[in-house]
């Protein structure tokens, strides 16, 4: 899966770039009509998932989520959000270096919405969830801030070239 992890840490890191555009903390939490959510919170959330999913569950990290407070918090300093999310890319880092083929293909260790998921499909869908915040952290960035400049978000050139 050295892939898939390449392709969370590329997001991953969009999502800290994009944290670090908005102009300043306000803007971060501010609630535009339609918009579900703040950047603060879907950067709570993303690292919270992530820490969660792969820290607690493949690398028995202890972290304990409280996925509720991820969307109810407010006014959270970006310096932690960073932090946060600098935890997160430590939490994929250590679960993707440690899992092996054979985990890959059993079932996740955690049932997810009632389901019984194979742990390989879980990371994929993991990416996949990570990426849909992502834009949506964007969109709040710039409906916030009217600016219409890009973070780069998905840049091709971190994919790999052979």
């Amino acid at each position: 899966m050295p892939t898939v992890h390449a392709l969370l840490r590329r997001e991953l890191a969009a999502v800290r770039r994009s944290v670090e555009a908005y102009p300043d903390e306000k803007s971060l939490w501010a609630k535009p009509p339609g918009l579900p959510n703040t950047g603060g919170n879907l950067a709570l959330h993303i690292a919270g998932n992530l820490q969660h999913f792969f820290g607690a569950v493949l690398g028995n990290t202890g972290y304990v989520r409280d996925r509720d407070s991820e969307f109810s918090r407010r006014g959270v300093a970006r310096a932690e959000l960073l932090k946060q999310l600098d935890a997160a890319g430590a939490a994929i880092g250590a679960a993707m270096r440690a899992i092996t083929d054979e985990q890959l293909a059993r079932p996740y260790p955690e049932a997810v919405g009632g389901r019984t998921i194979p742990t390989q499909e879980f990371v994929v869908h993991l990416l996949s969830h990570l990426a849909y915040h992502l834009g949506q952290l964007d969109y709040h960035r710039r409906v916030v801030t009217g600016e219409n400049r890009s973070i780069g978000a998905l840049p091709v050139k971190e994919l790999g070239d052979r």
